[in-house]
């Protein structure tokens, strides 16, 4: 059953009410006895709800064997990049070390 906005036209009040389609829509107000007029709703929205209603979800394996492909080539860029900051913290280190035995 569908939920109907209506809106007074005397003291301008808006409620909803729960009906049938086949029932006749409401004539009176029920805070002023006014005339009310029923007002066109957006209606329900579409929710999907679960995890079987995305793109992602039904990829063909190719592209899971080249997404998994993309992933272990730039992990290992990463992993080679930490290791070269790491060994040029080191070389600055040792250069630092030297330049205080001079002194």
């Amino acid at each position: 059953m569908p939920t109907y906005d209506y809106k007074c036209l005397e003291c301008d009040v808006q409620f909803e009410k729960f009906q049938r389609i086949t029932e006749s829509h409401i004539e009176e107000c029920p805070e002023c006895s006014g005339k009310v007029k029923r007002l066109i709703g957006a209606g329900a929205g579409l929710i999907f709800k679960g995890s079987g209603f995305y793109i992602t979800d039904y990829r063909s394996e190719g592209y899971k064997e080249s997404e998994r492909k993309d992933k272990n080539t730039s992990s290992e860029k990463s992993d080679k990049k930490e290791k070269k900051s790491e060994n040029s913290g080191e070389a600055k280190k040792k250069t630092d070390d030297s330049s205080k035995k001079s002194d």
